[in-house]
């Protein structure tokens, strides 16, 4: 086996050997590798695998290193999924006998797998999260026959109460007021601004992803991310006025995504990790007719060298903290915090 370190940043090659793989969604794009990089100065520990002259695997992986939690890869940070791309029959094996190495040069505490089957028939998941899937193919009238009664209902009240909405490359700064007050009411520090204009800077002007803002006359109430890779879409973000909730701007600005990201060719949407905990998440989204499954990270402690796990952190204490602070302080706290956080 040998095992090449790229960065897809500086790699023309990158992006077309991933979408050559049909498990390949956009996390795995050099796009979302120069977001990171640019953001969180994180180093970029992408690893080309080839057995006997033949890719092997294509495994994208993020080092942080940081004073307050430590060294670590991750494959990758503030990533829903991304599973390593196996490329022969027996890859999986042989980069599995290879990352713990790599893992150990690198001085890592640990590294995370994010997606994908088990990397060993004995490892257990650190984490399990809920995934759901929209098939888009076969037009807007299947489309809107696979959604429950009650989305289409929004939909519908979403237009009479006089929302327009579009799907643009604008509008980050729209969304971004939107995301601070969402993920205060949430109890979370917002990602800090960089992470967005750099969002749009590397993915949405280039044309690998979109905005969609819904407005109530010329004020925004709602609005989504969405990027794409292929065929496949993911989506990203959401964000709303909660004082307007009661016109269902975010049923409005998904569906625009949808329709959008159907008329475009695309034939898969993601809607994005869910927490086991949260109940109400997943509801919202297997009511768009969703296909439902799990998604397993896995981690493996290199000191021990043994696969571990642990319980998901989606609530706790700091929740009701930032759910009080200042919308200043909110921003404040998570540009500190995010960098040191995966």
């Amino acid at each position: 086996m040998e095992t090449k370190l790229v960065n897809p940043g500086c790699d023309p090659d990158w992006d077309r050997l991933v979408g050559s793989h049909p498990d390949a969604c956009f996390f795995h794009s050099a796009a979302w590798a120069k977001v990171l990089c640019k953001t969180y100065a994180h180093e970029p520990v992408y690893l080309r695998c080839s057995h006997q002259g033949v890719l092997a695997a294509l495994i994208p992986m993020m080092e942080i290193r940081s004073a307050l939690t430590g060294c670590r890869g991750v494959c990758l940070p503030f990533s829903d999924f991304c599973s390593p791309l196996f490329f022969i029959e027996d890859g999986h094996r042989l980069v599995m006998d290879q990352l713990p190495k790599v893992a150990q040069a690198r001085k890592w505490k640990y590294f995370e797998i994010r997606g994908g089957p088990a990397p060993e028939a004995a490892a257990r998941p650190a984490a399990v999260y809920y995934g759901h899937t929209l098939d888009l193919r076969g037009g807007e009238e299947k489309l809107l026959a696979k959604f429950a009664s009650s989305v289409r209902r929004a939909i519908r009240k979403a237009v009479r109460s006089g929302l327009n909405v579009q799907a643009s490359l604008e509008g980050m700064s729209d969304f971004y007021r939107l995301h601070v007050q969402t993920r205060r009411r949430h109890g979370l520090p917002p990602q800090p601004v960089s992470f967005f204009k750099n969002i749009h800077q590397e993915i949405i002007k280039p044309g690998a992803g979109f905005i969609v803002v819904a407005r109530f006359e010329s004020r925004p109430v709602a609005a989504a991310v969405f990027f794409h890779f292929g065929k496949k879409a993911v989506y990203k973000f959401g964000a709303s006025d909660d004082l307007f909730q009661e016109f269902r701007g975010n049923d409005l600005v998904m569906w625009e995504g949808i329709s959008s990201l159907a008329r475009h060719g695309c034939e898969t949407l993601h809607f994005g990790r869910t927490s086991m905990e949260n109940d109400g998440l997943r509801r919202f989204k297997q009511a768009w007719g969703t296909v439902e499954d799990r998604m397993e990270y896995f981690k493996f402690d290199v000191t021990w060298g043994e696969w571990i796990s642990r319980r998901d952190n989606a609530t706790g204490f700091y929740n009701a903290i930032f759910g009080r602070l200042p919308l200043a302080v909110n921003r404040m706290a998570g540009a500190m915090i995010y960098p040191h956080l995966d």
